[in-house]
């Protein structure tokens, strides 16, 4: 079971870590929002989405979607135009001047969009929930269990790590000059994702 335990660690690692539109979102997130507190919805939204992405490959959805070519390709076709949609609207973004707006209004909105970027996301879809659907195959029972868990426990505690990161950023940005600068790094980020989605075609 420690096998089982140490290879989840690593391969959720390798897999999670990496800078992609769900970890930069949250992240920028951090920064911008008055109070760590406000960010806790999208963390557990994200991490959510995660869980709900390792059960299905776990379960062996991944595999069906490996069997047909025409699935895949339909998800991919779909995430880049979301993706470019996306960034563009993150680069035309302008920070809010309004201090009497709470920052807790938009909280629906938020949390549709991290679904969006979690759920949506064909990069995980193809690479996440394929690579970590396939690696299951090699255990059973508890062992698979154990895998599964630790997978799920790497990406719940990596989202509230990148939260507070951001957040810590954010506090040390009294100006508030950072904001503009996370929206257009956070479009290239997207733009760069779908590009490399369409090279997987």
């Amino acid at each position: 079971m420690l096998s089982a335990i140490i290879h989840a660690f690593i391969l959720a690692i390798g897999l999670i870590i990496p800078l992609g539109v769900q970890n930069f979102f949250i992240f920028s997130q951090g920064a911008v929002r008055g109070r760590l507190t406000y960010v806790l919805p999208i963390v557990v939204t994200a991490a959510l989405c995660d869980t709900l992405l390792i059960l299905v490959a776990v379960l062996g959805l991944s595999v069906i979607v490996f069997s047909f070519v025409w699935i895949k390709t339909t998800i991919v076709v779909i995430g880049v135009l979301f993706l470019l949609y996306m960034g563009y609207s993150s680069w035309k973004t302008k920070p809010s001047t309004d201090k009497k707006v709470p920052q807790h209004t938009q909280v629906g909105k938020l949390i549709l969009f991290t679904m969006m970027i979690s759920i949506l996301n064909p990069h995980a879809i193809l690479d996440t929930v394929g690579v970590i659907g396939t690696s299951s195959l090699s255990y059973q029972g508890a062992e698979k269990a154990a895998f599964t868990i630790t997978c799920i426990a790497v990406s719940w505690l990596w989202f509230f790590l990148l939260a507070a990161a951001g957040r810590w950023i954010g506090l040390r940005d009294k100006s508030g000059r950072l904001i503009p600068y996370l929206n257009k790094v956070s479009a290239v980020v997207m733009w760069a994702a779908a590009i490399y989605l369409v090279t997987t075609l």
